[in-house]
C-alpha cells in the first residue's frame, strides 16, 4: 500500500475528476445513442424507454460503485479502476512519484 502525500492527494482529485466527467460523458454517448435507434427505426417506444432507462442505471450504478463516499485513502483505488477501464491514461499519471505510479498500475491489473 502507498500514502499519497498532500500534493498528491490533490493530484489525484484532479484525476478522479477528469475521470468522472469522461464517464459521465460516456453515459451520455451510450444514452444518446440508444435514442438515436429510437428516432431512426420507429422502435416500440416501451422498449426504447426501458432500453433508455436501463443504459443509464446501469451507468449510475457504476458512477456509485465507484465515486460515492470518496475519501482520502480511496483514492489509490478509484485511480486504478480508471486506469484499467482506460478513462485514464499513462500520461495522467506523470506528476505521481514513481513508487505511486507503479502501485497504480500494479493494482489496476487485479482489476482487469
Amino acid at each position: 500500500m502507498v500514502t499519497l502525500s498532500k500534493r498528491e492527494k490533490k493530484v489525484a482529485r484532479d484525476i478522479i475528476e477528469k475521470g468522472l466527467m469522461k464517464e459521465y460523458g460516456n453515459a451520455l454517448s451510450d444514452a444518446f445513442n440508444v435514442l438515436e435507434k429510437w428516432k431512426g427505426s420507429k422502435k416500440d417506444n416501451r422498449e426504447s424507454y426501458h432500453s433508455l432507462f436501463r443504459t443509464v442505471k446501469k451507468h449510475d450504478k457504476h458512477i456509485a460503485r465507484r465515486y460515492d463516499y470518496m475519501i482520502g485513502s480511496k483514492y489509490v483505488f478509484i485511480i486504478a479502476g480508471q486506469f484499467a477501464d482506460g478513462i485514464i491514461s499513462d500520461d495522467d499519471l506523470k506528476e505521481f512519484r514513481e513508487e505511486t505510479r507503479n502501485f497504480i498500475r500494479q493494482l489496476s491489473e487485479s482489476f482487469k
